[in-house]
């Protein structure tokens, strides 16, 4: 960031996982300490500039199906930093009126959000965080932007793998489905060390340890199906999000070997 100026209440010293994200992505939202930790990463998984942007094209992708079949309210947990084709950009290309609501709970991301849709009266930027999922999904400002008794897209993009625990992640999954109407869907894409080894998987956990977020943990496909366990899941599944009905017919091949992001979208039923 320019000048290094953190707002009141941020440690720059402390790298920030949206921040780093936004690294990965070209953007410039980000202090030393933030490209520093990114940089440690790229060194141990070198393709995750590539896995960040796929992440993107596979939000794009997804988002603008789900519009064409006439979802009008859209609900970000976890949005990050503004960046090229956000969600509602991508939405308000299909149905200029849908709802689209943002929500984080990093200062900085709030900050840049509310100032950049200011003017925008079909969005809505709100603090919360996905791990009190019921405070979450009962905000005054949700249920002021957002009808859960009509169907609703929803959206955990990279963010459930800064979960470690797994009967806390169950508790977020199963929460926003208890919301979900039929007709909603959930759109979601997960960090998977595919076959990496120990050694480096323990590299890559201490980069992610000295973070805000504290950690960051591989979920496989089998874990990512059982999230969906009873809903329609649109083809092809559960697979590496380059692999999520990638654009021109290009012929993308599924290996679950590799680390990956892999990405799902299912619809209730």
């Amino acid at each position: 960031m320019a000048g290094e100026q953190a707002p009141q209440g941020i440690d720059p010293t402390i790298p920030s996982v949206a921040r780093m994200y936004d690294y990965y992505l070209g953007g410039k939202d980000n202090f030393a300490s933030d490209r520093a930790a990114a940089e440690k990463f790229i060194e141990i998984v070198p393709g995750v500039r590539e896995m960040a942007q796929a992440n993107r094209a596979f939000l794009r992708r997804a988002v603008s199906e789900l519009a064409a079949r006439g979802v009008r309210q859209f609900l970000d947990i976890g949005s990050g930093l503004p960046t090229q084709e956000n969600v509602h950009q991508v939405v308000h290309r299909i149905i200029p009126d849908a709802r689209v609501t943002y929500v984080d709970n990093d200062p900085i991301v709030l900050a840049h959000g509310r100032a950049l849709l200011s003017d925008n009266p079909h969005t809505t930027v709100i603090q919360a965080d996905m791990r009190e999922p019921k405070a979450l999904l009962d905000h005054p400002e949700v249920r002021a932007s957002i009808d859960f008794d009509e169907p609703v897209a929803v959206i955990l993009l990279a963010m459930l793998h800064f979960v470690p625990d797994d009967a806390v992640a169950d508790q977020i999954i199963a929460s926003v489905r208890e919301v979900l109407s039929p007709g909603s869907h959930l759109v979601l894409s997960h960090a998977y060390a595919g076959r990496t080894g120990a050694e480096t998987r323990a590299r890559a956990d201490d980069v992610y340890g000295s973070t805000t977020a504290g950690s960051i943990t591989s979920r496989g496909p089998a874990e990512l199906a059982a999230y969906l366990d009873g809903l329609d899941v649109l083809p092809p599944g559960v697979v590496p999000v380059e692999a999520w009905r990638p654009e021109f017919d290009e012929d993308v091949t599924v290996d679950f070997s590799r680390p990956s992001i892999l990405g799902a979208v299912a619809r209730v039923p």
